[in-house]
């Protein structure tokens, strides 16, 4: 049999989790398509899909082959089509991991405007704040703000934008404790911690005078911004932020930024994506459409 035509029936069975509508798309008979993806499994050795009469999963070494052949099978469709000189147009699903504060008005603005450049493409977007394994779980790409030197060897890393965190409060909480005038005002001071980097009581800050040691009061920890943010507006203390993730609640004055030349830390928001020659359509026009779009965004 056509080694390649069972690779892409088995990754077409694996999508539309049906032998029969994998068979009507490929045009050929749903026995056909049984027997193509028996053949990949004896080859192999092992079983690839579970079967039942009304439903088709894949196994954990099947989901395994299905991420690696779909990147296969997406590669050579492109040099094909390049070859032919054909502009291949992105389509399928983009299986996308972002930030947990990715959820936010300016980044779904991009998204809305990247899905009405390329209405092919089916945004599968995973904002659970985990470092997803981009090979292993089937991840097209994914969007992570850190340093450099915490960047994973085995990836490529592609930078958007620097992402200044800002620190916030909301008026109530001000009133309550205080306005802070100078970094030296920030001491004791209630703290909303993310405990996904490598921040603790005491900080140094950079002020407009210099860089100052500040130690807060953590009332709370998190790894996820959005439960931090939320605490900040019901005034439990401050809380360090990317502007983007608040800006609506800075224009309403439910939050304020504190001490703005003050900023705590900033990280460069990079794309992140397998090591491969070739890049699926999709996830090419996305990363240069952020790279365009987040130009100049702090």
């Amino acid at each position: 049999m056509d080694t390649l035509m069972s690779l892409r029936l088995f990754c077409t069975v694996s999508e539309l989790k049906s032998f029969t509508a994998a068979a009507d798309r490929l045009g050929i008979s749903p026995a056909m398509a049984s027997k193509h993806v028996m053949q990949l499994e004896n080859r192999l050795g092992t079983r690839l899909l579970n079967r039942t009469s009304r439903h088709v999963s894949l196994t954990e070494t099947g989901r395994l082959y299905f991420n690696q052949a779909k990147q296969m099978l997406e590669g050579l469709d492109e040099v094909e089509a390049a070859i032919g000189n054909v502009t291949v147009a992105p389509r399928g699903i983009l299986k996308l991991s972002a930030p947990v504060w990715a959820a936010s008005i300016c980044f779904v603005v991009r998204l809305a405007e990247y899905n009405r450049r390329y209405p092919d493409v089916c945004l599968d977007v995973d904002l659970s704040g985990r470092i997803v394994n981009l090979v292993d779980e089937g991840f097209d790409l994914a969007l992570r703000a850190t340093s450099p030197d915490r960047l994973d060897p085995g990836l490529v890393a592609r930078p958007l934008a620097d992402i200044e965190f800002h620190l916030m409060a909301s008026p109530e909480y001000l009133e309550r404790a205080g306005r802070p005038k100078g970094l030296a005002d920030l001491n004791g001071h209630a703290l909303l911690r993310f405990s996904g980097v490598n921040l603790s009581d005491s900080m140094a800050l950079e002020g407009p005078d210099g860089r100052h040691k500040v130690t807060f009061r953590t009332v709370m920890l998190s790894e996820n911004e959005t439960i931090l943010q939320l605490a900040a507006l019901r005034g439990m203390g401050l809380v360090f932020l990317p502007k983007w993730m608040a800006e609506q609640d800075i224009e309403a004055g439910r939050l304020e930024t504190v001490l703005p030349d003050a900023i705590g830390f900033a990280n460069t928001l990079y794309a992140v994506y397998p090591s491969r020659k070739y890049l699926s359509a999709k996830v090419r026009t996305f990363i240069d459409f952020m790279t365009t779009s987040l130009q100049g965004l702090r």
